[in-house]
């Protein structure tokens, strides 16, 4: 789950770590009773949505006078914003932050995350600050220090040390530094976060650490547990249809292909998803019911599938272990009813009653394909579109 920049903040500023001062704006009207909370003429717009790139798209202004600030923020609030995250359709933009302007001095990127591979915790240090990590990666991987560290308390000191070494500090600003990486790591520990990044942190003319930009992402299984988390979820940066799934319990990611799948196993729908690539189409989805899903869930997952418009036609995949064939045969049956299927749809059936599953799809008096494998299943469902 994402969190706005503003709320990332008020999450570090909570832990300790320095921040600058700063407003939510959910209307233009808002501006004028909050304003005077900050204590300058120079002030930072910015859009807040769940993509980076903002700047580039026009998303982050300075601006020098209350003035120039109200007519920017109509500029920007209720603008859609298309950067390389958001995808062609872009991200419309809902609330704002203003917040003090920074005189910068030096710029650096710090983050820490997750690191499913060693399965340790992994501080990202640079001194290449405000720009696309990955570029810098790419270009000049020798300017990022990568530091792993075991699950643990606390960071050593020494483990803190070689996190920031690439920057090059003052004694006074190496401990402002120490705590705030000792600060990230908490957050990351306590709250279940699976990556928080820094960039740009930076040193401002006064010489004092500053996180000038903040981004946020928890752990999906673990919100149950974190409610001060789950409240900051905002229903208006997610696809409805991934809303949707999530009330009925499915694993779904929307795509922009052609051929909806439902299937039973993560492993499985990937291996779907791929040859339907192989044969020359795209999938619209991931969408996994589970293992163990019943007639109401699976009838759900396939009017999930249905309401995307861009969806010609749809793969069934099943190998019934714990989830029986021919619950999920009925399941499908009745919701194709129920909203005058209108699609090829192909249905591979395998393991646990799937000799009963298929009697149902027989008798249904549907259109339904029948395919003996999965090789069998993507022909025949791409072979429908032709």
């Amino acid at each position: 789950m994402n969190i706005h920049e503003h709320q990332a903040k008020e999450i570090l500023k909570e832990y300790g770590a320095p921040v600058s001062k700063g407003i939510v704006i959910l209307s233009i009207k808002d501006i004028k009773d909050k304003i005077s909370e900050l204590k300058t003429n120079n002030y930072v717009l910015k859009a807040q949505i769940h993509a980076g790139g903002r700047g580039k798209a026009g998303g982050v202004k300075l601006v020098k006078s209350f003035e120039e600030l109200k007519k920017e923020a109509k500029i920007m609030m209720g603008k859609v914003l298309i950067t390389h995250q958001t995808g062609p359709e872009g991200k419309e933009v809902k609330r704002l932050y203003i917040e003090e302007a920074s005189d910068i001095s030096k710029e650096f990127y710090l983050s820490c995350l997750v690191d499913r591979e060693s399965s340790k915790i992994a501080f990202i240090s640079s001194t290449e600050g405000g720009m696309d990590i990955e570029k810098v990666a790419n270009e000049t991987p020798e300017k990022i220090i990568t530091t792993k560290i075991e699950l643990k308390n606390e960071l050593t000191i020494e483990e803190t040390e070689k996190i920031i070494s690439p920057f090059n500090l003052s004694n006074n600003q190496k401990m402002d530094a120490i705590k705030l990486v000792q600060s990230l790591y908490k957050i990351l520990i306590q709250k279940d976060a699976n990556l928080i990044e820094i960039n740009p942190l930076i040193i401002n003319k006064e010489g004092k650490l500053i996180c000038l930009d903040a981004k946020m992402n928890f752990d999906d299984n673990a919100i149950f547990r974190r409610p001060d988390i789950l409240k900051l979820r905002d229903l208006n940066e997610e696809e409805p249809t991934e809303i949707e799934a999530s009330k009925n319990d499915l694993a779904y990611i929307k795509l922009n292909g052609s051929i909806g799948c439902m299937v039973n196993g993560a492993g499985l729908a990937m291996a779907t998803m791929d040859i339907i690539k192989l044969y020359g189409e795209e999938p619209a989805n991931f969408l996994d019911v589970g293992g163990g899903a019943s007639k109401e869930k699976v009838s759900a997952a396939f009017k999930l599938i249905l309401s995307d418009k861009n969806v010609k036609g749809i793969l069934i995949n099943i190998f019934g272990g714990i989830m029986r064939c021919d619950v999920l045969a009925q399941g499908v049956v009745d919701a194709a009813k129920e909203v005058s299927l209108s699609v090829p749809l192909v249905v591979r059936l395998a393991g646990t009653n799937f000799k009963e599953g298929q009697e149902i799809l027989n008798k249904s008096n549907l259109k339904i394909l029948s395919a003996s494998d999965l090789n069998d299943a993507a022909k025949k469902i791409v072979n429908s579109l032709k």
